[in-house]
């Protein structure tokens, strides 16, 4: 899990809670200005992450186009969904 974890040096939080991004992790990251991140955390761990939200969106589709497949499926074994 590890193995693809990349530092890319540390971040300092502003006095607006703003956090600057270093320009190589934005670089190989393709993120660009006005691109949406979802923030994500663990307060046990004290720790926190952003994911692009196109990444997220695209998880979400991938999930529903599963669930719809499965949903056919049992509709045509003659199983009722609700």
């Amino acid at each position: 899990m590890f193995a693809k974890v990349k530092i890319w040096g540390a971040a300092t939080v502003g006095s607006k809670g703003q956090v600057v991004i270093p320009a190589e992790a934005r670089e190989a990251l393709d993120i660009k200005e006005g691109a949406k991140l979802i923030v994500v955390g663990n307060p046990a761990r004290k720790g926190v992450a952003f994911v692009k939200a196109e990444v997220i969106e695209n998880k979400l589709l991938d999930i529903q186009t599963g669930l719809t497949e499965v949903q056919k499926l049992t509709n045509d074994k003659g199983y009722e969904t609700t």
